[in-house]
């Protein structure tokens, strides 16, 4: 599982990386491959407000149906309409071509938003999760 040392993360699997008053959104790699086959993806329109921790949009895949929840406060600033055409970008390149829209930060007076985790962190979290599920993620051991 990839978790890319210069983004942060959310407990709920979303990645995010900031870049001065931006942050791009997108969900982890981690959650892509629980998730499976990605087949629609629904985001938050530009222009429109998003709070930190609330839902923003939706993931559908061949499994299951799952929230988007906004990693920061502020105004989605452009959502990537690639994913209209091939949500399966969320699988193949979940932290590249398959990030989903990008905010323009209410707060840029820090460095890093409040609640956000490391790529460390995350990567401990998921571990705990992993360990907990047991089972789930048995497929993922044998792709190349």
């Amino acid at each position: 599982m990839s978790v890319p040392a210069e983004l942060y993360y959310t407990p709920e699997h979303e990645w995010v990386a900031i870049n001065g008053a931006t942050a791009s959104v997108g969900i982890t790699d981690h959650a892509q491959r629980a998730l499976g086959d990605v087949v629609f993806v629904s985001v938050p329109e530009a222009g429109s407000r998003v709070t930190a921790g609330e839902p923003c949009g939706e993931v559908e895949s061949t499994k299951s149906v799952s929230d988007i929840y906004s990693p920061v406060d502020g105004e989605v600033a452009e959502v990537n309409a690639e994913i209209d055409d091939d949500p399966g970008l969320v699988n193949s390149d979940p932290y590249g071509a398959g990030w989903l829209f990008k905010i323009t930060l209410d707060d840029t007076d820090t460095d890093v938003p409040p609640g956000l985790l490391t790529a460390a962190e995350y990567a401990a979290l998921t571990k705990e999760e992993d360990d907990e599920d047991g089972e789930d993620d048995e497929d993922d051991d044998d792709e190349p």
